[in-house]
């Protein structure tokens, strides 16, 4: 862990509020950083007493010149998971600095410390990535999946649901983003990771229907805390590895499908519309123009609000800022020119199928 950019980094914390100079050594007795560039790369023999004795070594002024590449000052060594993993050397009279040796010491294995969680988090983190990589793919290999939990110390365990967040304008780290979400849900009932700049996957483990609905809610609501740009889709449940793939598939075409303004969107809320993306275009193209004419196109807004509205005239004419009477006029104009009447259910799904497969095709062209 006692790496040289580890080192220099100690080097310049400690030497700019200490103002003496100091020389951090390997296990090996070279100097690796130190505040006088000229020495790396030199041994210093007293360093290589205290990595044989494991004991600070003291360098009086009188003993110059019998410890080759040392100064008089102090020697300590650096420990870490109860190894030596180093020395650190302060330059000075030792009565002057042997007080401040313990502290910079101490600076010293809690910055190889916090260097180490840190590595360890990153490793962590990007195994998770692999095997989501892994598992989305369509023909994954399940051998590397289970592997790399192992690794994690995961084990992924039915029923599973997927979630997507697609992500603008933050300011927050991935890693900052991926342990507020598994802390959320509990790390070992997800693989939360990014699977590129600004998209979360997560995983959700063990957890039945309910309890992942009530964990989606909580995240969505921590995002929204976080005043994070968003939005977020998630799929049905499912109970074989083999469908994670689908089930990604499934997201993206939630939010690709639909309203912009939607940040919390059920796959469940939009299937009978992504049966529409799912469908051979020719056939898609050959429904949608014999049903489409300029009279639907001409009220297309219309018909969606209404459609959102349940069949409600009076709650869509509200939402149109139309009265009444207009709107009707509308929909009576639609049946007149069409032959279906937006007021029935049967009516209203043929034409409801006939604008979804209008604005795929348009979203194709585009």
């Amino acid at each position: 862990m006692l790496t040289r950019e580890i080192a220099q980094t100690i080097v310049l914390e400690t030497s700019l509020r200490l103002n003496r100079n100091i020389n951090i050594m390997d296990e090996k007795g070279i100097i690796i950083a130190s505040g006088d560039s000229s020495r790396i790369d030199d041994i210093h023999e007293g360093a290589l007493a205290v990595l044989k004795s494991g004991e600070t070594l003291i360098i009086s002024s009188n003993e110059r010149g019998v410890w080759r590449g040392a100064h008089p000052g102090i020697n300590l060594p650096i420990v870490f998971q109860d190894k030596i993993v180093g020395v650190i050397g302060i330059t000075g009279n030792p009565k002057e600095i042997e007080e401040l040796g313990g502290i910079v010491k101490m600076i010293t294995e809690l910055m190889i410390q916090e260097k180490f969680i840190a590595s360890q988090l990153e490793w962590k983190m990007r195994t998770k990535e692999m095997i989501i990589e892994e598992l989305l793919k369509s023909a994954p290999s399940y051998s590397n999946i289970e592997r790399w939990l192992n690794l994690v110390g995961q084990n992924l365990r039915e029923p599973f649901i997927t979630a997507v967040i697609q992500m603008t304008d933050r300011t927050i780290s991935n890693q900052s983003l991926i342990s507020k979400i598994e802390e959320l849900i509990g790390e070992k009932h997800c693989l939360v990771g990014f699977i590129n700049i600004n998209r979360m996957f997560i995983a959700f483990s063990g957890y039945n229907e309910h309890e992942s609905d009530k964990k989606l809610n909580s995240i969505y609501e921590a995002l929204k805390k976080l005043k994070l740009t968003f939005r977020l889709a998630y799929s049905t449940p499912f109970i074989s590895l083999s469908k994670f793939n689908q089930s990604y598939i499934d997201c993206d075409l939630a939010l690709q499908i639909s309203d912009e303004k939607e940040d919390f969107i059920s796959f469940v809320e939009v299937e009978p519309k992504a049966l529409i993306y799912k469908i051979d275009r020719v056939w898609g193209e050959k429904f949608t123009d014999r049903i489409m004419d300029k009279t639907i196109v001409k009220y297309s807004d219309t018909l969606d609000v209404f459609f959102k509205n349940n069949l409600n005239i009076q709650q869509t004419a509200d939402d149109l800022y139309l009265h009444r009477n207009t709107l009707i006029y509308r929909l009576s104009k639609i049946e007149k020119d069409t032959g279906y009447d937006p007021k029935k259910f049967r009516d209203a799904l043929t034409l409801q199928l006939a604008l979804w497969s209008d604005k795929r095709l348009k979203s194709v062209e585009l």
